[in-house]
């Protein structure tokens, strides 16, 4: 390999681009939230809103590593202003077929897979222009302020959409979510993201096949185990995070109103805030990989404390917990990742990080339905086999306490799991076992050295 690629310069780029995409998601959720009501409306069933969902969901999972091998080809900030303009279009589209007055839930299905495939190519490609824009001192902390980011939409999203949505119609919200793609577009349009030099390990001879590439970032990272059975590790607390997380909802309502609901999902998104700006204030320790079991080994006693009683302010605690720690954990993780592998192939690798991630989320919802309402509800019913035993003494029994079990489990998975995990010297030693691929910022660097503006 060649030597270490230069250190990023600019950390106020990365801050105009995360404010443009920050203002972006944020009116997308305003129609994502906006879109679910009008669907309630049409139809009053949950499947619409299932498969609403799906097909948000699937051009990620499918077009990952072609989006990380075009990341890794092409100019990243390219790809994203093509994708945030891909995304105004399918937003353009749904507003023009609501004010012709004959949207129908099909064409919101469409639209959505649509938008979502525009995503996904916009993803691979922002992650790996973090690395390039950040010191690498301040990659977790710019981690942190990419949650952030999320916590704030789940935080306003509620809040403004309820209001607009009110106040204006669907019409006028579509309206406000396709403004706010100038901000995102905007951003990348004035500022420079400088592109990896190659390495040796890209290959520098001749041009390799899409499909070539796009099986790259899984072979580079079975070559590693160290960072393979970190992803292993994650892949596994993904899925229970996803498990939980659907089922979340329905532990609340088996014993209290959406107004209590609402109040708990608000709790969560504070928790998820205050995570983030603690997280990006510390920037973390410099060994990363012990902080980040741990910091998902506190997360998960949100779920032991959410499982424990048929109580809300237990269940907003445990949720507190939870989504708290969630933050540092994900930035640290992804610091140990942009840290090791080479800037110019982070686009297939990290793509193929996501797509397993994301890929685990499916199963996990598929499962939970059937494990609440066929198992472990009837385990602790009135009458049922665990209901005279010291698990139903413990948790209780009735509606809800089969979920509560669920949660109480998970959480003894994670720490069984992280154990393991701190205890495998590959994953526990992987910052020792692999070099740096981005150098230190030299003392004394100007961090603003590099122009904002990209030369024509």
């Amino acid at each position: 390999m060649k030597n270490a690629t230069p250190a990023p310069k600019n950390m106020k780029t990365f801050m105009v681009i995360w404010f443009g995409q920050l203002i972006s998601i944020i009116g997308s959720g305003l129609t994502g939230f906006a879109l679910g009501v009008w669907i309630y409306d049409q139809t009053g069933q949950a499947t619409p809103f299932a498969l609403t969902a799906l097909f948000a969901t699937l051009p990620n999972v499918l077009l990952m590593p072609i989006a990380g091998t075009m990341a890794d080809r092409y100019n990243r900030r390219h790809i994203m202003i093509l994708a945030d303009c891909g995304a105004a279009v399918a937003t353009g589209v749904l507003a023009l077929i609501l004010f012709l007055g004959d949207l129908q839930v099909w064409h919101i299905y469409l639209v959505t897979l649509f938008g979502a495939t525009f995503s996904a190519f916009q993803g691979p490609a922002y992650m790996a222009s973090t690395t390039m824009l950040v010191p690498k001192k301040d990659l977790a902390r710019a981690g942190g302020i990419m949650q952030m980011g999320a916590a704030i939409q789940q935080i306003l999203t509620p809040l403004l959409a309820g209001a607009f949505y009110g106040l204006i119609g669907l019409r006028g919200v579509i309206l406000i979510d396709a403004a706010t793609f100038v901000f995102a577009v905007g951003a990348l349009l004035f500022v420079h993201i400088p592109q990896p030099e190659r390495t040796s390990e890209a290959g520098t001879g001749e041009k390799k096949s899409f499909l070539t590439d796009a099986a790259f970032g899984w072979k580079y990272l079975r070559a590693r185990p160290g960072l393979f059975g970190m992803l292993l590790y994650f892949a596994s607390v993904n899925f229970f995070l996803s498990l939980t997380g659907v089922l979340s909802g329905p532990l609340v309502l088996s014993f209290a109103s959406a107004t209590e609901l609402g109040i708990v999902q608000m709790v969560g998104g504070v928790a998820i805030l205050i995570g983030s700006l603690a997280m990006s204030a510390w920037g973390g320790p410099k060994r990363r990989v012990p902080w980040v079991i741990a910091t998902i080994a506190l997360a998960s006693l949100g779920y032991l404390v959410s499982g424990l009683r048929a109580s809300i302010p237990l269940i907003a605690a445990g949720r507190f917990i939870l989504l708290f720690f969630i933050p540092f954990a994900a930035a640290l993780s992804q610091a140990v990742f942009q840290v090791k592998v080479p800037p110019d192939l982070q686009g297939r690798v990290f793509a193929i990080r996501g797509m397993i991630a994301m890929s685990i989320s499916p199963l996990a919802h598929a499962m939970s339905g059937p494990l609440a309402d066929k198992v472990f509800e009837p385990l602790l019913s009135k009458g049922g086999a665990l209901s005279q035993t010291f698990v139903g003494d413990w948790l209780g029994v009735g509606p809800g306490r089969g979920i509560g079990l669920i949660m109480v489990i998970s959480c003894l998975f994670l720490w069984a799991q992280s154990l393991l995990a701190l205890a495998h010297p590959r994953i526990r030693l992987v910052e020792d076992e692999i070099l740096d691929a981005i150098a230190d910022e030299p003392a004394g660097a100007d961090q603003n050295a590099r122009p904002a503006t990209e030369k024509k």
